[in-house]
């Protein structure tokens, strides 16, 4: 979108000089604007209310607990469309190791149940967090059996699929009894694109889609596409150790992800969610 200077004088921000679009996702239009404070990082979503953004801010704030994450500036809505100005940050290098320490220390932030406070019901995959105090019980109704009704809706599931997940579904019921799972505050979305090191080398995690739930379903998006180094996982390991049979338990958690993408986009996912269902 373009933003006019009448759309831009209506932020809470002074002086604005510019907006550069810039690379935000494939969800967000992102902007850098140059002001006379210094420059700020725009999010808009045309056509949306300013609740839009909501879980996001809430998600910023909660990591904000125990990790450097951008300072959310302001929120809102102008001319139909929902904006957030989060703090600019450069962009530099840093230690995979702190990076590890870091998700560590926001997986230590815990709560009474597994879910959050709000559901993120805007975004392309709707996602309902609404409180339970099982987390198999959340994870299987509340994540991955939306997707597959999804996918079924959309003609990208078939009997051979559906067999392979009945049977992952009762292993996850089987593997989690008797195990002490702990809500931990997780990311929700912790792929190489939304951590980053600032020009200091402080690692800054973004675009939070946050939640209580079982660690290892953080870690796990970890290991789907890259960019977290061992180092990383030994940061990890010596400030939070995970327990026994993690890497057993792990496709279970990548599921979500791939599952998600087959959504998304289709066919070109769908090797992956069969090898990761026959997995079991």
């Amino acid at each position: 979108m373009q933003l006019t200077s009448e759309w831009l004088n209506q932020l809470p921000l002074p002086q604005i000089q510019v907006a550069h679009p810039v690379s935000g996702g494939d969800i967000n239009e992102a902007f850098q604007l140059d002001t006379a404070e210094g420059p700020y990082f725009l999010l808009v979503q045309p056509g949306k209310p300013a609740s839009f953004y909501a879980h996001e801010v809430a998600g910023l704030k909660a990591l904000s607990q125990a990790a450097n994450a951008p300072e959310v500036i302001a929120t809102g809505e102008i001319d139909s469309d929902a904006y957030l100005v989060l703090e600019f940050l450069e962009t530099g290098h840093g230690s995979q190791y702190e990076l590890g320490q870091t998700v560590a220390r926001v997986h230590h932030v815990t709560a009474k149940q597994f879910g959050f406070a709000d559901s993120n019901l805007v975004s392309k995959l709707p996602k309902n967090n609404t409180w339970q105090d099982d987390w198999t019980t959340f994870y299987l109704k509340q994540r991955l059996d939306p997707l597959v009704e999804r996918a079924q809706a959309h003609h990208l599931w078939n009997p051979s699929r559906q067999a392979a997940y009945d049977r992952v579904r009762q292993a996850i019921i089987t593997e989690n009894q008797g195990r002490q799972i702990q809500p931990s505050l997780l990311h929700g979305d912790l792929w190489a694109g939304n951590y980053l090191f600032t020009a200091e080398g402080v690692p800054t995690l973004i675009d939070p889609d946050v939640l209580y739930g079982d660690r290892e379903f953080d870690l796990a998006m970890t290991t789907i596409f890259g960019g977290f180094t061992a180092d990383f996982y030994r940061g990890y390991q010596d400030l939070y150790p995970l327990t026994t049979g993690y890497t057993e338990r792990l496709p279970h958690y990548q599921l979500y992800y791939l599952l998600a993408h087959l959504n998304l986009f289709g066919e070109t996912y769908g090797e992956a969610v069969d090898q990761t269902l026959a997995r079991g």
